[in-house]
């Protein structure tokens, strides 16, 4: 019997670049409810944001290490899943949440867009 030990267990966050910090907060938590773990200093210009997000293993940081203050506002390369895509962007939209598009159907699921406080572009997805 081979007996298997995992370094890597799970993605613990996923890094969100900001450029301010408590307008990202202020969205990440009043508008899509995300729940504060950290917030503390972490160096003279920024804080250290770790926000859990209900129910789900892997939380988010509202980082932006120097010298990758040009990611803010583009692509942020993830997919979060909602469980209805259409009825999710008619919540966030009435939140005054701004999407680069309408949801879209495909023959894999259902995803729209959403641009945070920041501009940055996230896909929310279903099935």
């Amino acid at each position: 019997m081979a007996f298997w030990t995992y370094m890597i267990k799970r993605i613990k966050f996923l890094g969100i670049p900001v450029r301010d910090q408590d307008r990202a907060l202020n969205f990440y938590t009043e508008t899509l409810g995300f729940r504060i773990l950290t917030d503390q200093q972490f160096s003279e210009s920024q804080r250290w944001i770790e926000l859990s997000i209900p129910g789900a293993d892997t939380g988010i940081v509202l980082f932006t290490p120097d010298g990758h203050e040009d990611r803010i506002g583009t692509f942020v390369n993830t997919s979060w899943e909602v469980d209805n895509v259409e009825k999710t962007y008619g919540e966030l939209q009435g939140k005054g949440v701004e999407f680069a598009a309408p949801p879209q159907k495909q023959p894999w699921g259902t995803f729209v867009i959403m641009k945070d406080s920041e501009g940055n572009q996230i896909v929310l997805s279903s099935r």
